[in-house]
């Protein structure tokens, strides 16, 4: 199922010839921006992940991986 989206002439024109010029579809220019759009969010959220870690690290020191203390715990 589709939608209608009403955008003005211009703006359509410019979609058009920059799809033109990467040899696709406006459609698929949009998917392809969807795509690259989800894409920077992930990469952001990995980018503050490790910020973070680095933060913590700093912080803190280095941290020993819980999975140890867990099998410590467990062996009790």
């Amino acid at each position: 199922m589709g939608r209608t989206l009403t955008i003005s002439d211009k703006l359509y024109e410019e979609l058009e010839l920059d799809a033109l010029r990467r040899g696709i579809s406006v459609e698929q220019l949009l998917e392809r921006w969807h795509r690259d759009d989800d894409m920077r969010r992930r990469r952001d959220a990995v980018d503050r992940a490790e910020q973070l870690q680095r933060e913590l690290s700093t912080k803190y020191g280095e941290m020993r991986d819980s999975a140890e203390l867990v099998r410590e715990d467990r062996e009790r």
